[in-house]
């Protein structure tokens, strides 16, 4: 096998980890907001629906 070292993102060129911590940040965001939008619709159908 070949010796590929060891790859050091962080100081890679390109890399721009203040837009990937933001990307991230809004996808919890979403994922968080999501979540909650979907707990409500499905109690207010339990409540409605029955």
């Amino acid at each position: 096998m070949a010796d590929h070292g060891e790859v050091a993102y962080s100081t890679a060129d390109g890399n721009d980890y203040a837009a990937h911590e933001a990307t991230y940040e809004g996808f919890i965001k979403l994922v968080k907001y999501g979540t909650a939008a979907v707990v409500c619709i499905l109690a207010l159908m339990a409540i409605f629906l029955t």
